[in-house]
């Protein structure tokens, strides 16, 4: 816990270079304020695999500010045109962190006088743009010991955030961004996710019983797993499952020879009971794949704040590890977060920034004073 005092209680640009020399780098006119960046974050596309040009935007708005203000910032390759933007000033002893990438589809910005508008608005680039402002407010104080770690990937399968826990820059403290309506975070529910693949023989569909139909094999074997009784607990509640996508066939006049399913489970506790039950479900007549595994996680305290407990997952499992203890807050709902009504208040963006600050000028305090008392 962090009492009050601050103790502690228990696409790339060919002719840019991955690091850049900020000696050579010209400065921006200005940094965009809070509002000029979430607008300007939400308008870019950046579905899961699709996040080059949001990764570049980020590069190149950071580049000045950590010029003027003797830091560093890199583009940490994950695979082709994807990467992590990570910035630093000093050795990061607290790193900010959140996730580039959003869901499909895409929709622009719009904006009213109470709210943000468009994909992305609170999952995450208004919480994006809340700690790069936040992270350029302890700057013009003068304080320095802080990272930006922005990821790609989280939606899908993390691949930002394990591509950076192989890769960690020696942070002690990580404030994770997601949408908790500005509420400390103590517990989120982990994933585990599957994929199911059916396969039949193709026949003409006037004579059906020439062939075997994937689709009905995989509908038996998906009404089999919705009807599985799932572990509950009382403080993250009850599993859930959701069918996420459903695909196959060739044509309506064709039995079909494949289908394929892809299921999520958020989990209250250990996996290992999902995973036999659905294995049990399936007997054999699909191919089952598990794809993704994120397990359930319970937060540190920080003394003072509102709390919250989560039904979704994050990057923290993947991260804390390496990047250091781990704190999950931000602005805005995940009720509307993924939906076509998403949206962040601005209101509640605006208190996200002085949250982060504090914060993060906390956990430095906190371990100056552990690095002072082991001297």
């Amino acid at each position: 816990m962090i009492h009050a005092d601050g103790a502690l209680s228990r696409s790339d640009s060919p002719e840019l270079p991955s690091v850049l020399p900020f000696s050579f780098v010209p400065f921006q006119k200005a940094i965009m304020d809070l509002f000029e960046l979430t607008r300007a974050l939400v308008d870019i596309e950046s579905v899961t695999n699709n996040e080059a040009v949001a990764g570049e935007f980020l590069f190149r708005h950071l580049s000045p500010l950590a010029a003027k203000y003797g830091g560093r910032v890199e583009r940490m390759p994950v695979e082709a045109q994807r990467f992590n933007v990570f910035a630093s000033w000093g050795k990061p002893v607290v790193t900010l962190s959140t996730h580039m990438d959003t869901v499909p589809p895409f929709f622009p910005l719009s904006e009213d006088d109470e709210f943000f508008w468009g994909r992305g608005a609170c999952d995450a680039k208004g919480i994006m743009a809340a700690m790069i402002c936040a992270a350029e407010n302890l700057l013009t104080e003068g304080i320095s010991g802080l990272g930006l770690l922005l990821v790609v990937g989280e939606e899908r399968n993390s691949a930002g955030a394990r591509v950076a826990a192989q890769t960690p820059r020696g942070s002690r403290y990580l404030i994770n961004g997601e949408p908790t309506e500005n509420k400390l975070c103590m517990a989120s529910k982990g994933a585990l996710r599957f994929e199911l693949v059916a396969h039949g023989q193709l026949a003409h569909s006037g004579y059906p019983e020439l062939g075997r139909s994937a689709i009905e094999a995989l509908l038996d074997v998906l009404e089999n797993i919705r009807h599985l009784t799932l572990p509950q607990n009382s403080l993250l509640g009850k599993t859930t499952l959701n069918i996420g996508t459903v695909s196959g066939g060739r044509a309506p006049n064709v039995v079909a020879d494949e289908a394929r399913a892809e299921i999520m489970f958020r989990l209250v506790g250990d996996a290992a009971p999902v995973r036999e039950a659905v294995h049990e479900a399936v007997a054999g007549r699909v191919e089952l794949r598990e794809v993704l595994y994120t397990p359930v996680f319970h937060f540190s305290a920080f003394d003072g704040m509102p709390t919250s407990i989560v039904a979704f997952t994050t990057d923290v499992p993947t991260l804390h590890e390496t990047w250091g203890t781990p704190f999950l807050i931000g602005p805005g709902s995940i009720h509307v977060a993924h939906t076509a009504e998403e949206r962040i208040a601005k209101r509640e963006l605006r208190d996200a920034v002085p949250i982060y600050a504090s914060m993060v000028k906390r956990l430095l305090a906190a371990h100056s004073a552990a690095s002072g008392k082991a001297q």
